[in-house]
């Protein structure tokens, strides 16, 4: 399974709402992306050392995923088609679906708008 930047928030905030569909994966994975976006929120965070410490614990080099060639042209045909659809999401979330219809894998999230996209299975919580 794929985290999405509030999955790891939520995660990462102890909220029990989520233990659900964490416990029913053999694995998390988490994109670049994702670790992009949650370190600029630790930055202006008043936890930051507390979030930091957390995530050094979460991370590994076998948990992170990160996008390629292959990544790019899922992106580009992706981006194309909620073009043509008329259904824009912001860029970062597309390379994380790009990477969840490269891996087969869904995405654990509570933005709705990954549902716009064929061949992902979106995970709420």
């Amino acid at each position: 399974m794929i985290l999405d930047t509030n999955a790891l928030s939520a995660f990462a905030d102890g909220e029990s709402s989520i233990e659900g569909p964490l416990r029913t994966v053999e694995q998390i994975l988490i994109p670049s992306i994702v670790l992009g976006e949650y370190n600029f929120g630790i930055i202006q965070s008043r936890k930051k050392r507390e979030y930091e410490s957390w995530l050094d614990s979460v991370v590994s080099v076998e948990n992170v995923l990160c996008p390629d060639s292959e990544t790019a042209k899922i992106y580009a045909k992706t981006r194309l088609k909620l073009k043509s659809k008329g259904r824009p999401i912001p860029y970062h979330d597309i390379w994380i679906a790009a990477l969840a219809i490269q891996y087969r894998l869904p995405i654990l999230s509570k933005d709705q708008h990954f549902d716009e996209i064929e061949n992902i299975t979106r995970i709420g919580w």
